[in-house]
């Protein structure tokens, strides 16, 4: 099975691209299964759910979110519906939506997406090493095929998730910090990992904001609406291959320019 993680879509640059290209990128490299991360899709911060039907109409099986669920409120209601976006399960068991969803792949085969939230400089209510085995054992009791979004801040916390569920899940996909970066790897365990999958939207920019407005911001302290960037857009993210038994064998970056 292939499995296309599509990284932190920001703004309506990296919507564009998605819809633009999404549908023949998956012919091109025989996708079977596509999970997206769409926190940052509305203006480059949270996601409506207008934005989110239309990232599945592009081909999206799956969305995960991250630190911006709540920004736009009308998010709320479609998240208690919704069994194809999630938000991270180490959210208040309170708050609406799911932490974990399964999917159908190509031919039938189901997949198992769980959503987690990094503790490590994010306002989060619980770690996410209090609940992520917990739900993996749920998600094993259904498919052997389970990809993990870690939307997270600190490197380390996200390697050491990794390491934690080797050879329980076929994935540990970083994602949040809009850096793509050089270590795509399959674990000892057979899981595939990445410390962060990257940005899809303008790389001409700041982590996909403005570069003046992050300077401005970053020299004066002072409150900036941030606004997304416009050039070098690009599709950014990881390749995944596993078997039935959901071993990872190959975890390829993906970086696919958008004119």
């Amino acid at each position: 099975m292939r499995i296309l993680f599509i990284a932190d879509v920001v703004g309506r640059p990296g919507r564009s691209a998605v819809e633009e290209r999404l549908p023949s990128l998956r012919e091109e490299l025989d996708v079977d299964l596509c999970i997206l991360n769409g926190e940052n899709v509305a203006d480059g911060v949270g996601i409506t759910p207008k934005l989110a039907d239309r990232l599945l109409g592009a081909g999206a099986d799956a969305i995960t979110l991250g630190n911006h669920t709540w920004r736009r409120g009308e998010i709320v209601p479609y998240l208690q519906e919704s069994e194809r976006v999630i938000r991270p399960a180490n959210f208040s068991a309170h708050a609406p939506g799911r932490g974990l969803t399964f999917v159908g792949a190509r031919a039938g085969a189901l997949v198992g997406v769980i959503n987690l939230q990094g503790s490590l400089f994010l306002d989060t209510q619980i770690h996410p090493f209090e609940v992520a085995e917990r739900i993996v054992d749920e998600a094993r009791s259904r498919t052997q095929v389970i990809v993990v979004d870690i939307h997270a801040e600190a490197t380390s916390e996200k390697v050491a998730l990794a390491r934690l569920l080797d050879g329980k899940v076929t994935a540990v996909i970083g994602t949040h910090t809009h850096v793509q970066t050089n270590d795509a790897r399959v674990l000892p365990g057979g899981t595939a990992a990445i410390t962060d999958a990257g940005m899809t939207g303008p790389h001409d920019s700041v982590i996909g904001v403005q570069a003046a407005h992050a300077i401005r911001r970053m020299r004066t302290g002072m409150p900036i609406r941030f606004e997304p960037a416009e050039g070098d857009v690009r599709i950014e993210g990881v390749l995944v291959e596993c078997g039935a038994d959901g071993r990872a064998t190959r975890c390829e970056t993906i970086r696919v320019g958008v004119p």
